[in-house]
């Protein structure tokens, strides 16, 4: 019997154990395990932090252009390995491999955007502000910093946050999750043979224990996390009241709005992807359909049904497949009880996912398309991220109702709407209260060189994720005023403030 391995922590530049945990890690089609995974102990964490802070200096001082071609050698790396990288995402996550293949491009996508970092850090400089002096404003790297990333999208989200960070000249700490460690530790050890120095970048895998040490550690001084809204508020109340500066960004419940005037073929279409595709494990994943009018959404629900008997679903590993499994047994669990509930509170069920099975894989953790009509706010699959492939339609009669229930939502993450009709888009981007909205486009994520984020309890903290936002999240901005008075010049004290005079 072949022992299984073990997925252990880069720190300091090297593969090392640390803590006496551990905790295995699934193929979620098989429910068998394919790795084990070591938990870190507070040594360990401290040790990663340690190793981060020793190589601040010299890394910091490094110039911005040496920083910037170890990205552009990583960039290469990562398209050179992609392969590797995504067998390992589908392996513990599930995803289909095409899904493996857009989350590792538009993670390549930041790397590419950290390696402008020579341009993005330029300051700004203003001389004579007054008789001989000059001013100008720098950003300076915060120092150790670290992130703490989710199971949905193991290389994607750490690449949201560290590149960035070290092109800064910060170092950092990642902790990626310990449901699917082993990409965001392939991609770190490239990043190594890209030119990365040993202790820039560490990996500690764990659980709460080691995310504890990293909130409190007053050695870290920047945090970045991403996962579900109450997890969120405890990171960004644990690390604001350690003196860091903390961005959370927390859970969705997306809303799309079809138009009667919309091209029905082409929304449907969208739609399929936007709700079923990652097993409706993302963030930016449309759980809830608004259809304005009878027709629409009668038309939306007959479109839908006849899509989704199309589909097919089995191991992500397998080119024909549509859609793979949920990452765990519990979260399976924790999904079809949605289901059951729906059913429960008098939503109509018109496709039930709940009894698929697929071949070869009576253990794996798989759920089948779920589709829902006539659901209402209130109800549980209305209000609560379910984070699975279960989709809702909700019925209105005017955009003006569609809005009111988007506003109304706790969460403000994403939304879209599907329209032919330029002043009715127009009208929804200015007044929907959502950070980031699509028109005829359901996911509406912000490429590499825009940032993400959404409003009310969809993020918690100042600042966006990754472009323009990251440089302002990994520097501190510092103003100097500079002077040099004329030689044998002697200058009589001035008690009036100082002005540009």
């Amino acid at each position: 019997m072949t022992e299984a391995r073990t997925v252990q922590h880069l720190i300091d530049g090297r593969l090392q154990a640390g803590g006496q945990r551990h905790a295995d890690v699934f193929d979620p089609s098989t429910g068998h395990p394919v790795a084990r995974v070591a938990l870190a102990d507070a040594p360990t964490v401290e040790a990663a932090i340690a190793a981060a802070q020793r190589a601040l200096p010299a890394w910091k001082a490094t110039p911005p252009l040496k920083r910037a071609r170890v990205m552009s050698r990583l960039k290469q790396l990562l398209e050179d390995n992609a392969a590797r990288i995504c067998e390992l995402i589908t392996l513990e996550h599930g995803k289909v491999l095409a899904d493996s293949m857009g989350e590792l491009q538009r993670g390549i996508e930041n790397v590419e955007y950290a390696s402008y970092a020579p341009e993005l850090l330029k300051g700004e400089h203003s001389r004579q502000v007054g008789p001989g002096i000059d001013a100008w404003s720098e950003h300076q790297a915060i120092g150790v910093a670290a992130g703490i990333t989710p199971f949905n999208f193991p290389v994607m989200v750490p690449l949201w946050m560290w590149p960035m960070a070290v092109a800064c000249g910060n170092t950092f700490v990642l902790k990626p999750s310990e449901r699917a460690p082993s990409s965001a530790l392939l991609v770190a050890e490239l990043a190594l043979e890209a030119g990365l120095p040993p202790g820039v970048l560490n990996v500690v895998q764990g659980d709460k224990e080691a995310v504890d040490i990293l909130l409190t550690d007053p050695r870290v001084k920047a945090v970045s996390f991403v996962g579900s809204t109450p997890v969120a508020e405890a990171i960004y109340a644990t690390g604001t009241a350690h003196g860091k500066r903390v961005q959370a960004l927390g859970g969705a419940k997306n809303h799309a709005v079809v138009m009667p005037d919309a091209d029905l073929p082409n929304t449907i279409s969208a739609l399929m992807g936007a709700a079923y595709g990652s097993c409706g494990e993302r963030c930016m994943a449309v759980p809830l359909i608004v259809a304005v009018g009878p027709v629409t959404g009668d038309a939306i629900v007959r479109g839908l049904v006849a899509e989704i008997a199309k589909m097919k679903v089995g191991p992500g590993r397998h080119p024909e497949n549509d859609m793979g499994p949920l990452v765990t047994q519990t979260h399976l669990a924790k999904v079809r009880s949605y289901v059951d509930q729906g059913v429960a509170e008098g939503a109509t069920l018109v496709v039930d996912g709940r009894g698929i099975e697929v071949p070869g894989h009576a253990e794996g953790y798989f759920l089948g398309p779920c589709l829902f009509d006539h659901v209402k706010p209130g109800m549980r699959i209305y209000q609560e991220e379910i984070f699975g492939p279960v989709l809702g339609v909700v019925r209105v009669d005017s955009l003006e109702q569609a809005m009111a229930l988007i506003d109304a939502h706790e969460y403000g993450n994403g939304t879209c709407i599907f329209t032919r009709d330029g002043e009715a888009a127009r009208h929804f981007t200015d007044h929907i209260e959502v950070g980031m909205v699509g028109v005829n486009v359901p996911l509406p994520v912000p490429v590499a060189y825009h940032s993400f984020g959404g409003w009310k309890r969809s993020l918690f903290g100042d600042l966006h994720a990754y472009g323009p936002d990251a440089v302002r999240f990994y520097t501190r901005r510092k103003a100097i005023t500079q002077r040099w008075p004329s030689a044998g010049v002697r200058e009589g004290a001035v008690f009036s403030f100082p002005s540009s005079r």
